[in-house]
């Protein structure tokens, strides 16, 4: 599927569900991962994620559609469009939205880690992209004393 044919498609589920045109521009994302989709509120142009597309199709990316476009018209309509509003969440089950989209395989996904910390006592190991301050936190499992490592390689997720 092309941009120009999403924009198609979700001309179409905005005035079949929402019986309002969207007539703003909408396009797929290959950068995003962690997210099915994004509304900008200042454009009012709609992300879709390519990989959310790749992996779970048609029905998952229509599920998510429904819920960039319950923000774009809310936020048009001047009503509570944010996840934590009443109107957002009423519209989104009167049409079938999804409040969270699906998580992809971890495979995809890669997690480098800088640094590994072990516990003193019972050699629990634990995994930061940060630096920790091993004088301020403890072993979660024991209680015992951290000890930080850097790593210079890929550390298992």
């Amino acid at each position: 599927m092309e941009d120009r044919e999403l924009q198609q498609w979700i001309e179409q589920i905005s005035l079949a569900s929402f019986g309002r045109p969207f007539v703003h521009q909408a396009r797929f994302n290959r950068r995003l991962r962690s997210t099915g989709g994004r509304y900008f509120t200042k454009s009012h142009d709609i992300e879709i994620s390519w990989m959310q597309w790749e992996t779970f199709g048609r029905d998952e990316i229509e599920k998510i559609i429904k819920h960039e476009l319950c923000h774009y018209h809310l936020h048009i309509l001047k009503r509570g469009y944010q996840h934590r509003d009443n109107d957002f969440k009423t519209l989104l089950a009167q049409v079938g939205g999804s409040r969270f989209c699906q998580s992809l395989p971890q495979a995809r996904q890669k997690r480098t880690y800088k640094y590994r910390l072990e516990c003193v006592n019972c050699k629990t190991e634990y995994y930061r992209k940060r630096k920790v301050d091993v004088r301020k936190y403890a072993c979660g499992k024991c209680k015992g004393k951290l000890k930080s490592y850097t790593l210079d390689l890929q550390a298992p997720s």
